[in-house]
């Protein structure tokens, strides 16, 4: 359907998203604010050198909104994609082989930050679209709406989704920000993990302090931080915070069974990570330690002297930044509410501690049995040959579960990275294969949702 515009078009593509990802579109940093409008008005252009009716940056609290549509006829069905153009930082710079935002093709892959999460998964749709609209074979209405602030939580897509309900209103919300299993296996995730996260400080006394003069008389800061945080888990893996459990949504054998069909290699897990072993909470495999379990870790820790040489320094304060992934049933706010209550209980009367919740967001699940999951499905088979294995994402993209409540409608996670593409981290990359084939497979999808539609 798409495949001889494809070929005819590969390069230009491949020059287009080479060109977004160069533009450091970092939402987190406030220096970045000019690049962010920068990239927005980028996707704006080519929605509309797309073949989209209209397409605007709109601006909101934050980072800007890009929308387009096309709408071909209202009785048809309406498909809203969903990305975000803004990007991780790309700190520590000394650890990328190449420029983070020079793309560079290595291996059959794309290297630089954005390049999968989620410029080169977004862009896919855009050229999906336009390949759909040349060949006049779009068979629904579409909408796009692309976010700046995936990265930093969301925080006013909220605002923007609740005051443009009537401007959003679709059938179904179509989003690549996922992965599936390999290229030789597609597979399309069913569900996510929710997250609350948060930031904590612990402090000593009024000052730093000389260890050598005041050390073994004052508590250290952050040997009472280290003391608490690996409190939080027993020896069994599972989080000791009173209550944490209390709603899991716990899988049934029949369910669990059917997640373990998708193809796993723990030696190859363990050589790829280069690890000595895999670890996690006891009675479950790595693979649903990943997906269905929540979680807790220390995403970064921090305090006292860090440069080079010595400073026999006791510190005052430190800190470390903590994010819990939630499954089906937990609440972020009251996840969060349960940490702060446990953690302020456990720290000893020597320091004081303050929690500060960051964002946070709910888990989400999509049922299989639904038409489009069916018409997903069939985009896969038709595409790649073989029918997509249904699997859970271990990730969060807190806007889903919004999407759902705000606008009464199911989102379909047809992603196309690998769990390879070293997103958040340096020398993030995208292959070219999945780039291509992801771009030859959306447009089967339209194709059978609206078929399934009639």
């Amino acid at each position: 359907m798409i495949k001889a515009y494809l070929e005819e078009n590969k390069d230009r593509f491949l020059n287009e998203l080479f060109d977004l990802i160069r533009i450091p579109s970092v939402s987190a940093d406030p220096k970045h604010k000019d690049d962010m409008r920068r990239a927005a008005a980028f996707v704006k252009d080519k929605l509309l050198a797309a073949g989209l009716d209209a397409a605007e940056v709109i601006d909101t609290a934050g980072h800007p909104v890009v929308f387009g549509e096309k709408i071909i006829d209202s009785a048809k069905p309406t498909v809203l994609v969903y990305g975000h153009y803004d990007v991780q930082p790309a700190d520590p710079f000394e650890l990328w082989h190449t420029p983070p935002f020079e793309p560079t093709i290595r291996n059959e892959r794309i290297y630089a930050r954005g390049a999968c999460d989620d410029k080169g998964q977004f862009y896919m749709h855009v050229k999906a679209i336009e390949g759909m609209i040349a060949g006049g074979n779009l068979p629904c209405n579409v909408k796009v709406m692309i976010e700046g602030e995936e990265e930093v939580g969301s925080e006013h897509l909220g605002t923007f989704v609740a005051e443009n309900r009537d401007r959003l209103k679709a059938d179904v919300i179509l989003i690549s920000d996922t992965s599936i299993i390999n290229n030789d296996t597609p597979s399309i995730e069913s569900g996510l993990r929710g997250l609350s996260y948060v930031e904590v400080e612990v402090t000593g006394p009024n000052r730093d302090l000389h260890s050598g003069v005041y050390g073994g008389g004052v508590e250290n800061p952050i040997n009472v931080l280290c003391r608490m945080i690996a409190s939080l888990k027993d020896e069994q893996g599972r989080i000791t915070i009173p209550g944490f459990y209390d709603k899991v949504a716990e899988l049934s054998t029949d369910e669990r069974t059917e997640l373990a069909k998708a193809p796993f290699d723990e030696a190859e897990y363990i050589h790829d990570l280069g690890l000595n072993a895999v670890a996690g909470e006891a009675g479950y495999s790595t693979p649903e330690r990943t997906s269905i379990r929540p979680t807790l870790d220390v995403n970064g820790i921090w305090g006292g002297y860090t440069g080079e040489g010595a400073k026999t320094v006791l510190p005052a304060k430190a800190h470390a930044k903590i994010s819990m992934r939630l499954v089906p049933n937990q609440d972020p706010d009251e996840i969060t509410e349960l940490f702060s209550r446990h953690f302020q209980a456990i720290a000893p009367s020597t320091v004081t501690v303050k929690v500060m919740p960051h964002h946070g967001g709910l888990p989400y699940v999509t049922p299989t049995d639904s038409v489009e999951f069916e018409a997903a499905s069939k985009a896969f088979e038709e595409a790649w040959g073989k029918k997509p294995i249904p699997t859970r994402g271990g990730g969060s993209i807190p806007i889903v579960a919004l999407f759902e409540q705000e606008l009464g409608i199911k989102s379909i996670l047809m992603g196309f990275g690998l769990d390879a593409d070293a997103l958040h981290s340096p020398n993030e990359s995208y292959g070219l294969f999945n780039f291509f084939k992801g771009i030859e497979t959306i447009p089967y999808f339209y194709k059978h949702y609206a078929e399934l539609k009639k």
